[in-house]
């Protein structure tokens, strides 16, 4: 079973940047999709970005687009979420999940890291 853990939430100001990562142990992470899900108080948990285990496949919701980069580091068994221009609506708990494929649309959730917080105050 992998194990993903989440590191890089926190509190930052309307405007600001936040690099969220998902550390995960295993010997599978180069050959499946990754992606990063949010849920917000009283909200359902939505996703957020995905990337293919190559790397070369994307997805962001809409809200993100231009904002937030998924990216991954198959050296490291790492994918990072980079968020810019962060905004009060994009405060929950963001978690890691590693796909059961190697890249789907929607993305297959398999296992998922305990999350971390992302709070922006206005």
């Amino acid at each position: 079973q992998v194990q993903l853990v989440e590191s890089g939430g926190g509190l930052v100001q309307s405007g600001g940047s936040l690099r969220l990562s998902c550390a995960a142990s295993g010997s599978f992470f180069s050959v499946k999709g990754m992606g990063w899900y949010r849920q917000a108080p009283g909200k359902q948990r939505e996703l957020v970005a995905s990337i293919s285990a190559s790397g070369g496949n994307t997805y962001y919701t809409a809200s993100v687009k231009g904002r937030f980069t998924i990216s991954r580091d198959n050296d490291k068994n790492t994918v990072y979420l980079q968020m810019n221009s962060l905004q009060p609506e994009d405060t929950a708990v963001y978690y890691c999940t590693q796909s059961t494929a190697t890249w789907s649309l929607p993305l297959k959730p398999g296992s998922w890291g305990q999350g971390t917080q992302v709070t922006v105050s206005s």
